[in-house]
């Protein structure tokens, strides 16, 4: 019989790192003391489900999935995967899959108890320095690959660290880097073709305060700075959520504002947040449909760059004869 006690030995004997090895799940890089998933709890392309194995918990950044759960334990995670299954019948589960019989799990003795640590907030890194752009060219390549690059430098910083501990400890990085409210550093890069972000510090949404009357809130920074790019001029205040998980806390900040305007990426996770952005601001208007073929912003822009490029390729015979001929 499954009981609570058995809830207990399970959190405390089984990795959830083994659990999602057995279920066909690996991590796609690793960050530090963190490790990141696709996440196999939602659809999406690039990975935001993270572990921390010392202290056995996880979060998915990508937002929360059909039950509601955004992390925990690996409890948390059983009832999140086996959505909408009862916490009984999630550990016989989980048992099942670790080939773990019940009689076995319900001794306390028969098993060591795999240790855990203390979650504590001990920074696992050092920042070096923090420099204007245009010092180190990675990060302007990489600016410049996402199209933003004309806006970028009164809104991104060359972040310059150094990891404390760990298999990487010692090891020194550097990163395009966006500043949330709290003062973190949301870390964005690319390392051979894969696209790399992080956070140092404390997450957190960041607002840019404009005009009284009208506010444009976007997932991430890539998708402002490409709509900056269509719109130079334009007078909103902006919320920029950093991860759609963040929601709560940019509703306070949009309240009071005549139009709100909503630029979600085109997916599951961008409509789920945008329906719950509307239940409690209605006025919220979702402005998705200025990029409806592509998955966000910065996808639009991307590709009306590329299209320009064509274009210019495209006519260079005439614009060399047209010059010949003055």
């Amino acid at each position: 019989m499954v009981s609570w006690n058995n809830a207990t030995q399970i959190k405390e004997q089984i990795a959830l790192v083994e659990l999602l090895a057995k279920l066909g799940h690996h991590p796609e890089y690793r960050s530090g003391k963190e490790l990141y998933y696709i996440s196999m709890l939602r659809k999406e392309q690039s990975a935001s489900f993270c572990i921390d194995d010392n202290l056995g918990v996880w979060y998915d950044h990508g937002g929360a999935n059909s039950s509601g759960i955004k992390g925990g334990n690996i409890i948390d995670f059983g009832l999140a995967f086996w959505y909408p299954m009862p916490l009984k019948d999630v550990l016989t589960k989980i048992a099942g899959v670790m080939d773990i019989p019940f009689t076995e799990i319900t001794d306390i003795d028969s098993k060591v108890r795999r240790p855990r640590f203390k979650a504590a907030k001990v920074s696992n890194y050092d920042i070096e320095t923090i420099k204007e752009l245009d010092n180190h060219p990675a990060i302007t390549r990489y600016l410049k690959s996402r199209g933003i690059w004309e806006v970028a430098s009164s809104h991104i910083k060359e972040v310059y660290y150094t990891i404390k501990s760990g298999p990487k400890a010692g090891r020194q990085f550097f990163s395009a880097g966006w500043q949330n409210d709290n003062g973190g550093w949301e870390l964005r890069n690319r390392i051979v073709e894969r696209d790399f972000k992080s956070c140092l510090g404390k997450k957190g949404i960041t607002t840019l305060p404009g005009c009284k009357e009208a506010v444009s809130i976007f997932e991430g920074f890539l998708d402002y700075l490409s709509w900056k790019m269509d719109n130079p001029h334009a007078p909103d205040s902006i919320v920029v959520l950093n991860s759609v998980s963040l929601m709560e806390s940019a509703v306070n900040k949009l309240n009071g504002y005549f139009n709100v305007n909503v630029y979600f990426d085109n997916d599951n996770a961008g409509k789920a947040a945008l329906l719950s952005l509307k239940n409690v601001i209605p006025n919220a208007v979702d402005r998705s449909y200025t990029y409806a073929k592509y998955k966000d912003y910065n996808e639009l822009l991307l590709a009306k760059q590329n299209k320009n490029l064509l274009f210019e390729e495209a006519n260079i015979y005439q614009k060399m004869m047209a010059y010949y001929k003055r």
